[in-house]
């Protein structure tokens, strides 16, 4: 239960664990970063004693909203065969919605909105709030595909003493790109800061703070070649990194198999 005196939303709802299925949880939190509601899906390892459990920030792409990775790429069944073999760590998977502006908010601050806070605070304060096995001792790490890779990549970046490991699949690498996915116009997204809107740019200007980054892209994907100029900046200019290349085009396919990598990564991490 959620002790509304010390909460930092006006109203949460959560999933009765009645009626949850395979270790899914719901939270909904009223937010003004969202100016509303925002919904997060939470993968809890079934773990008794559980303390200070890692929570990993999953983001979505273009089009999806909070239930995508989990009943697109069933994220938790992998995440909970992982635990059980041993390969990975129990950890607390939440996956938000992007705030369900347009195609997709590009997890940016615009439009009187703001994405970016909504995922760097709002989540993070939703899960700890409701989730038992988490604390603020718990480790953040934060992943994503596509839209959500750069949002990942690009609030890692940005943030790096909030994660302790930042990992992205088939990543759009700078807002400009979003055109290829959105029918909103580019300007939407325009920061003022025009490092802010840049992975690389980003990942150089706190390169010396930044937590252990990997992130990889098929070698079919219409992203390809972004990944790669990025992978090619990052290494010129000496910022550690992991970049990999598989088969595989931009599609859910890829991401159900690769979200492996990340996991173990972050496992790695711990």
């Amino acid at each position: 239960m959620v002790n509304k005196e010390k909460s930092k939303f006006r109203t949460t709802e959560i999933s009765n664990p009645e009626f949850e299925c395979n270790n899914l949880r719901f939270i909904t939190v009223k937010t003004q970063n969202l100016k509303g509601r925002g919904d997060i899906c939470v993968f809890v390892p079934p773990i008794k004693k559980l303390q200070d459990t890692p929570i990993v920030t999953l983001l979505h792409g273009v089009y999806g909203s909070a239930w995508i990775w989990a009943h697109k790429a069933g994220v938790h069944f992998t995440a909970m065969k992982m635990i059980n073999k041993g390969l990975i760590k129990p950890m607390v998977i939440a996956m938000p919605s992007d705030g369900l502006w347009g195609d997709g908010s590009g997890y940016l601050p615009h439009n009187n909105f703001n994405f970016e806070n909504w995922i760097v605070k709002d989540v993070i304060d939703a899960v700890k709030e409701t989730i038992d096995c988490t604390s603020d001792k718990s480790k953040l790490f934060i992943s994503g595909l596509s839209m959500g890779g750069y949002g990942a990549l690009r609030i890692g970046a940005k943030y790096p003493k909030n994660y302790v490991g930042i990992s992205g699949h088939s990543s759009i690498t700078n807002v400009n790109q979003m055109h290829l996915f959105v029918e909103e116009k580019e300007s939407n997204y325009n920061q003022y800061d025009k490092i802010s809107e840049d992975v690389f740019e980003l990942m150089y200007q706190n390169k010396e703070e930044l937590p252990p980054i990997r992130f990889d892209c098929g070698k079919n994907d219409l992203l390809i070649e972004y990944n790669r100029e990025l992978h090619q900046k990052l290494k010129q200019s000496g910022v550690k990194h992991i970049y990999e290349e598989f088969e595989g085009e931009h599609e859910w396919s890829y991401w159900q198999k690769h979200i492996r990598n990340t996991l173990l990564f972050f496992n790695s991490v711990l």
